[in-house]
């Protein structure tokens, strides 16, 4: 008998039950990447050998689709099979990453007909992290507080604005409220990089109104995509810390929330007074009116600019049409409810008279530094 000596095993970060259940779902629809047994041996040795694996091209594409197809959170599901993944995943070197998110912006906003895509940038590796990106989205306007308690632009992305000043960002000259943040990204063992989003990369829209003309000289804009990028991917037990993606705006999503939350921009007062109406008592609606009216700039505007975007009502169609093809193939739909059912006129639309299914899954999109399945998709 040869007696072999036993190697130290390899730290690992792999869960290999997950990564067991997410090769055969892959092979069990996709059966022609042949017999699941055969890819289970490869991958349980290399984690032996390395502490990871590499999923190949076609997991990866079919893990991003269904992360995308999983997220609780997200009401725009039913176009998962089209999300178009860019494998990235030998770019660790933040300035290569920022300048590979610059070029996801030109190919996500494709003239202002959008296209859902996603950039999948390194892996974590027991011997080394992956990239990070620290803006929420690849778009972020500045947010400059000022001694009187106030904030000039959006107040949310404050603390990142002072994160990019102390990196070596300069603002301009004059500041306004809808200046471009820089993309700022982390590597391992590497200086953190800052780098400015080129104008010709960002799309934006004027917002101006059908029937309220003075609207349009206040000069607010916003972008055209929304870009998630500070969520971790996972898939198969992998963890990709830096994948940024995007589908397409809900209105609602920019008129009710980035322009109406008081954490936001915050415009719903003054422009009640614009509209003259009654904004001594919340009774009166006033809220509720501004916020249809600016609901209906919004989607106005981008389609005045021919620029992709959809409005509560048709997605919430679209949804339940999303859930009823999941259900027809036997899959699970989870969703949260509270993120569903739009912040206008919830009880009109179709999401809001039903209950859904809570229960997580993987492949899906996490919190970049958590290890929970907790997704938050905003």
């Amino acid at each position: 008998m040869v007696l072999v000596p036993l190697l130290p095993r390899r730290a690992t970060t792999v869960d290999m039950a997950e990564a067991e259940e997410f090769l055969r779902a892959h092979r069990a629809e996709h059966p022609e990447h042949g017999p699941v047994a055969r890819r289970l041996a490869e991958v349980r040795a290399e984690v032996s050998a390395t502490g990871s694996y590499r999923h190949t091209e076609a997991e990866l594409v079919y893990g991003a689709r269904v992360a995308w197809r999983n997220s609780a959170r997200c009401i725009g599901r039913l176009y998962w099979r089209s999300l178009k993944v860019r494998d990235l995943r030998d770019v660790r070197a933040p300035k290569e990453v920022a300048d590979a998110c610059v070029e996801h912006l030109r190919l996500a906003t494709n003239g202002g007909r959008i296209r859902p895509v996603i950039s999948v940038f390194a892996p974590d590796h027991p011997d080394r992290p992956g990239p990070r990106i620290r803006n929420e989205q690849l778009v972020r306007y500045a947010g400059y507080p000022g001694p009187d308690g106030g904030v000039l632009g959006d107040r949310r992305n404050a603390e990142l604005t002072a994160q990019a000043v102390a990196l070596g960002w300069s603002p301009p000259a004059r500041r306004g409220p809808f200046d471009l943040l820089p993309l700022v990204v982390d590597g391992h063992d590497e200086d953190p990089c800052v780098v400015d989003l080129p104008r010709d990369a960002v799309l934006e829209v004027p917002i101006s109104h059908p029937e309220l003309p003075w609207l349009a000289g206040l000069g607010l804009r916003w972008h055209a995509v929304p870009v998630i990028s500070n969520m971790r991917l996972r898939i198969g037990g992998i963890d990709y810390p830096a994948a940024p993606f995007n589908g397409w705006y809900m209105g609602t999503e920019i008129g009710a929330r980035n322009f109406a939350d008081r954490d936001r921009y915050d415009l719903l007062p003054y422009l009640g007074e614009r509209m003259e109406l009654d904004t001594s008592d919340v009774r009166t609606l006033w809220k509720d009116r501004v916020l249809v009216e600016l609901n209906r700039a919004v989607l106005h505007s981008f389609e005045k600019a021919g620029v992709t975007i959809t409005d509560h009502h048709t997605e919430s169609d679209r949804f339940l049409t999303h859930v009823r093809k999941e259900e027809a193939a036997g899959r699970r739909c989870p969703a949260d409810w509270s993120w569903i059912v739009p912040p206008v006129s919830g009880g009109l639309t179709s999401v809001f008279h039903r209950y859904y299914d809570k229960e997580e899954l993987v492949p899906n999109f996490f919190p970049v530094g958590t290890t929970g399945i907790c997704p938050v998709i905003h």
